[in-house]
């Protein structure tokens, strides 16, 4: 006979019980049933990217460069190389005060000219006499990089050093084998003596008439990262990062960190190709700004400093553009740097500190035309940092941040930021602000933002903007994203104003061909508390220190 099979008492009692089927439920519900609950991944990278040493040394925004040495005593810039040792005698040198001058101000690194063009080393080298060894300062004894490096060490700042190419004691110099080989014995003391080091420095610089050389930069470029693989290599065109072309510390207003090294030479590249770099380039060969805070890189008592508003003018034509600021701060012959001096970073410190301390887009409510995933929110741009970002979906033509305001904000400072370590992306962009009837007007446009970009234009009052990024190498990617208040940039010939009572008309861009507004840097000097008191009651919202 056959069975039945809807007979319960044939079934597995385990099956009907409720217990049972209410863990069936529970797993159920637990397991996904579709991949549109897993996590997304963050976009592809577009190459070139930053290495690791190079992201580090972008990062810290700002170093300082120390030109210390013969010339200081005998009131020279190029030195003849035929200075006596003894008149290298600072009387009160202190390698900690330079170091915290530094930390003070706001530099992450130090770079001190090791050797400059006369050939005299800053530390007892084997491999010439021309050196600290034959000065009566330490009663020759004494050691500026190692007492440098200490200080560096011990403070938490990054030690750089400069090793001339040129030289014009070393009697073998205009023999190229030779040389070579004495320049990389050098440099081998330098890079194995002294600990970490982060930044090494080269140039290319000869004057006329000197004697021919070939230096072996592959050479030494392989040296180099082979002894200290944490150091970025500067030169007028690489490896690591590259000259801006100019010694005025001012990068142009588009500034790709991409290159194509190929195509330059140490000491005979296209200037206008360094500065703009190229969209285009297989390398990454970020851009630095060096200018000094004098007229000359080594201290020359006939000379004054720059002031801390052309300081920070400086800063925005530099960071401002995607580029490191490695500023020139000369100690005097005492061996310490000038009063004067550590006055006008102080004011440069206190300047950066009250524009950008307090970003103001904080108090808006961002919204995004698109986002890839939870984790590539929007509200990412308001965090400071470059590893969280706002990612659009893929296959998007409208790639565009906003921001709500409850009440009037006002601000004459656009800062934005990209993510570097994903590529560098962004290649057109502006800004857009909400006049007193709702309409979107066009405040102000850009090029390239790559790790910082900073736009100053006249100030504005608004409750609502939109960036909006008009072109791209692949989907932009926003790390930051700030508005501020800067009350010490004079603008020449543009007066302040609001959309209340000049509105931009028909969407024009304030600027031709949307360039930034010139400034004009003041060079009456301001103490800590005089420019404080010149932020007007209508900037409350900058904050102080």
């Amino acid at each position: 006979m056959m069975k039945n099979s809807h007979n319960p008492k044939t079934q597995n009692p385990k099956f009907a019980t409720p217990t049972f089927i209410l863990f069936l439920l529970l797993l159920l519900s637990s397991t996904p049933l579709s991949s549109s609950s897993h996590r997304k991944p963050p976009p592809l990278p577009i190459l070139p990217l930053p290495t690791s040493r190079q992201l580090s040394w972008q990062l810290g925004n700002m170093a300082m460069f120390l030109h210390f040495g013969p010339n200081t005593f005998t009131d020279s810039e190029w030195g003849s190389g035929h200075a006596h040792p003894s008149v290298f005698f600072p009387t009160r040198f202190n390698a900690s005060q330079w170091i915290q001058v530094a930390k003070d101000s706001g530099f992450s690194r130090v770079i001190l000219t090791a050797k400059h063009h006369d050939g005299f080393c800053l530390w007892p080298s084997n491999y010439t006499d021309y050196s600290v060894r034959s000065s009566p300062w330490r009663g020759g004894t004494g050691d500026v990089v190692a007492e440098l490096a200490e200080a560096a060490r011990e403070a938490g700042i990054g030690l750089g050093l400069y090793l001339s190419p040129w030289d014009r004691h070393e009697e073998c110099y205009g023999k190229t084998l030779e040389y070579n080989e004495y320049y990389m014995g050098q440099m081998t003391e330098l890079l194995t003596r002294y600990g970490v080091i982060k930044h090494v420095f080269l140039d290319g610089a000869k004057g006329a008439g000197e004697k021919d050389m070939e230096y072996f930069f592959d050479c030494w470029f392989s040296l180099i990262h082979q002894l200290q693989p944490e150091a970025v290599i500067f030169s007028d065109a690489g490896p690591d990062t590259r000259w801006i072309g100019d010694e005025a510390g001012v990068a142009g207003s588009t500034c790709w960190s991409l290159l194509n090294r190929s195509a330059v030479t140490i000491g005979g590249t296209d200037y206008p190709y360094l500065r703009r770099g190229d969209p285009c380039g297989h390398d990454w060969v970020p851009a630095e700004c060096d200018v000094s805070i004098r007229p000359g890189w080594f201290w020359h008592a006939s000379e004054s400093p720059k002031s801390a508003r052309t300081l920070l003018d400086i800063y925005y034509s530099s960071v401002g553009r995607n580029c490191h600021f490695l500023l020139n701060v000369p100690p005097n012959t005492s061996g310490l740097i000038s009063d004067e001096d550590i006055q006008v970073l102080q004011e440069f410190n206190e300047l950066r500190n009250a524009i950008f301390s307090n970003n103001l887009a904080e108090n808006g409510i961002p919204s995004a035309s698109s986002t890839r995933g939870p984790q590539f929110s929007c509200h990412n741009v308001l965090e400071e940092g470059i590893y969280t970002y706002w990612a659009p979906e893929e296959d998007q033509s409208d790639w565009v941040l906003y921001f709500d305001f409850e009440e009037f904000v006002s601000f004459n400072v656009l800062q934005v930021q990209e993510p570097i370590h994903m590529g560098q992306r962004v290649s057109e962009f502006h800004l857009d602000i909400l006049d007193e009837k709702r309409d979107w007007k066009r405040l102000i446009s850009g090029t390239t933002v790559g790790y910082k970009r900073l736009l100053r234009f006249p100030k504005v009052e608004t409750q609502g903007l939109r960036f909006v990024v008009d072109r791209s190498r692949a989907d932009p990617l926003i790390s930051y994203l700030g508005i501020h208040m800067d009350p010490f940039s004079i603008l020449s010939n543009i007066s302040d104003t609001s959309l209340s009572s000049q509105p931009y008309v028909n969407g024009s861009q304030p600027y031709p061909n949307g360039s930034q507004a010139h400034f004009n840097a003041s060079h009456a000097h301001l103490n800590g508390s005089q420019f404080l008191r010149q932020i007007s009651p209508n900037h409350s919202q900058v904050s102080t220190i």
